[in-house]
């Protein structure tokens, strides 16, 4: 019989008091550490941290500047909560996203003359096709030749970010470009509208909240991806179509990435640019995860992220620290704010307790 001085071991269950408990004390961790590493640099912390939450807030300009970065967000964390739910690990909405935006950017740059609302609408679908149909790739290829829909979905981030460059250097170059070649700026015809100051995209993210909430909990597709989530045989047992619950549940996963790639083109670039997807479809997986595969929690989580990042520049240029100061402060709080989320799942057994075997 070996004995293991220390392993981990899966909490069957916490209370909701000893979960908020745990996120508290990582939350009071994570500032401490941060504190620590602003004291290290030779500033505040209160005063550095004050800056971020004031940064966010500080005027009309910075709420909507707040809001801007909440939008892609909010809108990939929902798209990729769905292939979560079903144990589908969908690394892939950087190019989805992607994806979504080069569809729409066809109809922005080459049929803009049709009327604006007309045109709006086609570049949405365009994008949840191309979106769609990039994440309708790995499903296919997992579903009949059982491959690695991680490393898969991956990959084709970069496969994406090349079309991009493809576009740009060769049959969508701006020929009105000097110096660096680039795609020509959609017309205002092409851009989407602003409300109270910032692009509607916001309020498509909030509608599609409230619509993935009741997909997920109270429709039949919905249960069938918790049911594929939790196990595939019993799925098979109850006479579900296992390939088509993947396949068409990932087509709607990409399709909501691909939504973002149409906001971010549309309604903060103005153009297509190889920044388009800019590392939201990576941190959109953490935001998943921290709202526990929760729309609404999506919601909470990713507001907070903005404001972090907002903040966080606004503190950086207030009292001109580096741009890795301000990436390191952040990195610390997440770390914590991520490690609670092992605690509430697992714990640490010492010793030979609970039984380890030989």
């Amino acid at each position: 019989m070996s004995k293991t001085f220390i392993r981990t071991v899966k909490n069957l269950e916490r209370s909701q008091f000893e979960i908020l408990r745990l996120r508290i004390m990582a939350f009071i961790f994570a500032l401490v550490a941060g504190g620590l590493f602003i004291i290290m640099i030779g500033y505040n912390p209160v005063e550095l941290y004050g800056t971020i939450i004031s940064g966010a807030f500080r005027s009309k300009m910075a709420i909507q500047a707040t809001i801007k970065i909440m939008i892609p967000l909010l809108m990939s964390s929902l798209g990729v909560i769905l292939a979560f739910k079903m144990k589908f690990w969908n690394i892939g909405a950087e190019g989805q996203i992607i994806m979504g935006a080069v569809f729409s950017s066809y109809f922005a740059l080459f049929h803009s003359n049709l009327p604006h609302g007309l045109l709006l609408l086609i570049m949405f679908v365009a994008g949840f096709i191309g979106g769609g149909l990039w994440g309708l790739i790995p499903a296919i290829f997992k579903t009949r030749h059982n491959t690695n829909e991680t490393l898969f979905t991956l990959m084709l981030n970069y496969i994406a970010l090349h079309v991009i460059s493809f576009l740009r250097d060769g049959p969508w170059k701006d020929p009105g470009s000097s110096g660096f070649p680039k795609i020509a700026r959609f017309v205002t015809n092409a851009q989407l509208d602003k409300v109270f100051g910032i692009q509607f995209g916001w309020i498509i993210g909030i509608i599609l909240v409230v619509i993935i909430f009741i997909y997920l909990r109270y429709t039949k597709q919905g249960y069938e991806i918790n049911v594929v989530g939790e196990s595939q045989s019993t799925a098979r047992y109850a006479g579900m179509n296992v390939k088509k619950i993947i396949l068409r549940t990932m087509i709607l996963s990409g399709g909501i990435c691909g939504l973002t790639g149409v906001i971010q083109s549309a309604g903060s670039d103005m153009t297509l640019a190889a920044s388009v997807a800019g590392g939201v479809g990576f941190t959109a997986i953490i935001v998943a995860w921290l709202a526990n595969l929760n729309p609404v929690g999506i919601l909470l989580v990713s507001f907070l992220f903005s404001v972090l990042e907002k903040g966080s520049s606004v503190m950086q240029s207030t009292y001109g620290l580096s741009t890795y100061s301000a990436a390191v402060l952040q990195g610390i709080i997440l770390f914590f704010i991520l490690g609670c989320e092992f605690f509430v799942r697992y714990k640490f057994v010492f010793g030979n307790k609970g039984g380890a075997r030989s």
